[in-house]
């Protein structure tokens, strides 16, 4: 009998507590990431940004919501939230709740599709056939159907009242002490949503510096930003890859960016050109599959620093 099931017994017992892990303790293990980028002019005095990205709400997360309000002690010049707020049509008031003392900062804003649409239950190995086979979202997928339409426009109105700028599709500047920052941003590509031609051109010559902001970092909006000569592109919606091999990485990043920049910092180049690009992890998962395994939730705090 034990030679029998011994082994497979031992291995359902090793799943098990994998699960346990990576729901009950991983998946709340919230965490700040610090990462220093030299993208400023020469000169220019250093600027503190946090980012938060898909905080997926669901209601009843608590710890989420107070490790979200805390990070408003760091005291940002700015915030830029790259999208999926939600994952529950009644998370609205919670995600403000929790980004309020955040929205007492200067800020700004692009949405993914999770903020427009609520999710369905998924089989995760799907992720991995649309990889094989080079589909991802609407990019060669038919829309979905019986979606269910999430109240985006409170959680947009609201941000828009608190003086966040909406960059959809779209460009804003902010000004941190006599600083201009000029943010170009597109909706989620992941839902071609993006239009980049109407925001194409590059940084404008009155902006001190200029950056680029989207949810989903597809490559052709990378090609496009970097092409175009803007330092520095920041996203979200890769989650890490959510659920990762130790000592190996992500499997999947649900867009087409390869793996190895599925989150942090790195570079990509376009027409002869380099900008950074930085991936946030974002700090929540889809309600229907709570997990995070070797890649804790997190935000980042990123101090851009004068070009050597």
């Amino acid at each position: 009998m034990r030679a029998l099931y011994g082994v497979p017994l031992s291995l359902a017992a090793a799943g098990a507590a994998g699960l346990v892990y990576a729901a009950g303790f991983e998946a709340r293990s919230f965490r700040l990431r610090r990462v220093t980028i030299p993208v400023l002019p020469a000169g220019m005095r250093p600027l503190r940004v946090l980012q938060v990205s898909d905080i997926h709400m669901v209601g009843g997360q608590r710890k989420k919501q107070r490790w979200l309000r805390s990070l408003a002690g760091l005291r940002p010049d700015f915030v830029l939230n790259t999208g999926d707020n939600l994952s529950d049509p009644e998370g609205v008031p919670e995600t403000l709740d929790a980004l309020g003392p955040l929205m007492e900062y200067p800020g700004a804003y692009v949405f993914g599709s999770n903020d427009y649409y609520g999710p369905k239950p998924r089989n995760p190995a799907r992720y991995l056939l649309e990889k094989a086979q080079g589909r991802h979202g609407l990019n060669g997928n038919a829309a979905a159907a019986d979606v269910i339409h999430n109240p985006w426009e409170d959680l947009r109105d609201s941000f828009d009242a608190a003086g966040w700028l909406n960059l959809t599709n779209t460009r804003g500047t902010l000004k941190i002490e006599g600083v201009s920052v000029e943010l170009t941003g597109l909706d989620d590509p992941h839902i071609k949503r993006d239009r980049y031609p109407e925001v194409a051109g590059g940084p404008s010559a009155s902006a001190d510096f200029s950056m680029g902001v989207v949810h989903a970092p597809y490559l052709r909006v990378l090609d496009a930003f970097t092409a175009d000569g803007y330092p520095l592109v920041l996203a979200g919606h890769t989650h890490g890859g959510q659920l990762c091999i130790p000592f190996y990485g992500a499997l999947v990043t649900n867009c087409d960016l390869d793996t190895d920049r599925v989150k942090g910092l790195s570079t990509h180049t376009a027409e002869g050109r380099t900008s950074y690009l930085h991936v946030s992890a974002g700090c929540g998962t889809n309600r229907y599959t709570p997990v995070r395994f070797a890649c804790p939730p997190e935000a980042t705090l990123l101090t851009l620093v004068g070009r050597e």
